[in-house]
């Protein structure tokens, strides 16, 4: 009697465990949408469309970038934070709204590591400080002697209160001891069209999307933000270079999906990211425009989230800067 009781637990257990597999294995079988919580234009969009074609081909169901910005990136962010943990969502995950909004929003609508379980790190790269050639500034220090002559004529774009460029100005301010005044958008790429209209004097922002306007003359690349120069403009001085060694700045991009996502289908996603990011042609156009290809694992990417969020509540309170 107890050995056919046996039987018949070890036969309902087996029934239980095998479709949950099953249906992991069997993963993707419908169309996978990667919300960019940005309009299009901005890096996040840049990054996604040259990743989705590819997995598209490594998935075999069609992959789509969903362009849903509001509110500095937060609007996105929720959408994946409510969706179902599918792995048919994903997030396009930019820094400021990760780790610069938990500090300076307390009623941000979702909770980091609460809510998102991370899949990888795509890219990190440094962001340039770049003008309207109209403004009267050929280097760094020449930006900063204007800016102290004109206290508050000056103006910078940003994608959004709260966004990875705003902050870098902010503390580029507290650096350089000047007062510009800034002027936020509903993501980078507006930002960017304002400052190349002439609408707006100033941004720092990633370098993949400046690039093309720096190229054409639309704008003028003043400094990169990192320790080293950027081998895509290997002509534009560091910001350390240039009078501010202790200004350093970066911007990243990361897939992450909603908390309770079956760890074998981040796995997948993981594993074909990371095919992806290192296929020559992708490494190649992606370096070319100024970013480092990362492609952490998951583990590594929450810690990294972490390390970031503590280090942007230290400089959000060592500048008391706040939300407008």
């Amino acid at each position: 009697m107890k050995r056919t009781l046996l039987m018949v637990c070890t036969a309902i257990s087996a029934c239980t465990v095998v479709p949950a597999f099953g249906a992991a294995a069997a993963y993707p079988t419908r169309p996978i949408r990667i919300i960019d919580p940005f309009p299009p234009g901005g890096p996040s969009d840049i990054i996604g469309r040259s990743l989705s074609q590819k997995l598209n081909e490594a998935l075999g169901q069609p992959v789509v970038v969903d362009n849903r910005g509001g509110a500095s990136g937060v609007v996105g962010c929720e959408i994946v934070a409510n969706a179902a943990p599918d792995g048919y969502t994903l997030l396009l995950g930019p820094s400021g709204a990760l780790t610069i909004q938990p500090t300076l929003n307390p009623k941000l609508p979702y909770n980091v590591q609460r809510d998102f379980a991370t899949v990888s790190q795509l890219t990190t790269g440094p962001q340039v400080i770049a003008v309207n050639p109209a403004v009267a500034a050929k280097s760094l220090p020449d930006l900063i002697a204007l800016a102290k002559a004109k206290p508050g004529q000056l103006n910078f774009a940003s994608g959004g209160a709260g966004t990875a460029n705003h902050l870098a100005a902010e503390v580029f301010k507290l650096a350089a001891g000047i007062n510009i005044a800034h002027i936020p958008y509903k993501g980078t790429g507006p930002a960017l069209t304002s400052v190349v209209s002439g609408e707006t004097q100033l941004i720092i922002s990633s370098l993949l999307p400046v690039l093309p306007h720096v190229k054409s003359g639309k704008l003028r690349a003043l400094a990169v933000t990192s320790t080293a120069r950027s081998t895509a403009v290997p002509d534009i001085p560091t910001a350390a270079e240039s009078g501010m060694p202790a200004f350093e700045t970066s911007s990243w991009h990361g897939i992450l999906v909603p908390e309770k996502t079956p760890r074998a289908v981040i796995t997948r996603l993981h594993d074909e990211l990371v095919r992806v990011l290192n296929m020559p042609d992708v490494r190649e156009r992606l370096t070319a425009q100024g970013l480092n290809i990362v492609a952490s694992t998951p583990e590594q990417f929450s810690a990294y989230l972490k390390s970031e969020t503590a280090k942007y509540a230290r400089v959000i309170r060592q500048a008391g800067i706040k939300l407008e």
